[in-house]
């Protein structure tokens, strides 16, 4: 009696790991099926002599998306896939960025669209986003700045639904001003985070004093004339 009990804990021991491999065979499997396609749809995209999906390749996708490739969403997808270089996915960017999305179709892609927004609004996402935004524009090698006229349409972009007011403000004043021609890391962040951090337009708890970027200083005296 006492080996027929054995025999049965044996049994109903070894039960669960085998539904447990079962579920792991048929999860890799899933999982491959998944990396194929999602390769399967890079190269149908990408540029066959250079193995990236390129500018061309960017637009047709947009198209297949519905979105236009001017859409800060496609900025967002770009940045859910760290690409390197502005207008081109590498195919392990694509990878990176498709698998965290659990997209393999450009339908299952477009649906994921709403939640990525969502996730780069968040304010813990937000600021890696609107820094990666400035450093994926850097086109050349060494490039530390960029013009003024490139960074307009890039604030307007990146953070004009968020702080319409100081963004409009602030792009009229870099277009009417003379003193820069190009915008640099610093003052970019340092635009961000007069946004989260001072009123607008009042500017009652800006204080030149702290270590603003000069640029932000003339931009309060410019504003505070016109209003006066």
């Amino acid at each position: 009696m006492r080996r027929s009990a054995a025999k049965k804990t044996g049994q109903s021991n070894s039960t669960p790991n085998a539904a447990a491999d079962l579920f792991r065979s048929a999860s890799s499997k899933a999982s491959s099926k998944e990396s194929e396609r999602i390769d399967s749809l890079f190269y149908s995209y990408a540029n066959g002599s250079t193995g990236l999906i390129d500018p061309e390749g960017i637009e047709t996708l947009c198209a297949d998306m519905e979105v236009d490739h001017t859409d800060v969403r496609v900025l967002m997808l770009a940045w859910k896939m760290k690409a390197e270089e502005q207008g081109y996915f590498t195919l392990d960017e694509w990878r990176r960025g498709l698998k965290a999305l659990r997209a393999d179709t450009v339908s299952k892609l477009k649906k994921a669209l709403p939640d990525l927004e969502k996730e780069v609004r968040r304010p813990s996402n937000f600021a890696d986003f609107y820094s990666y935004a400035f450093q994926y524009c850097l086109t050349e090698e060494k490039q530390k700045s960029i013009d003024i006229e490139s960074i307009c349409e890039l604030l307007t972009l990146v953070l004009g639904s968020t702080f319409p007011a100081q963004v409009s403000s602030f792009v009229e004043y870099l277009k009417t001003q003379n003193d820069y021609k190009v915008i640099n890391m610093d003052q970019w962040m340092g635009f961000f985070r007069f946004c989260n951090e001072i009123s607008f337009p009042t500017f009652n708890d800006y204080d030149p004093e702290l270590a603003w970027p000069l640029i932000l200083d003339n931009f309060v005296d410019w504003v505070q004339e016109k209003q006066k």
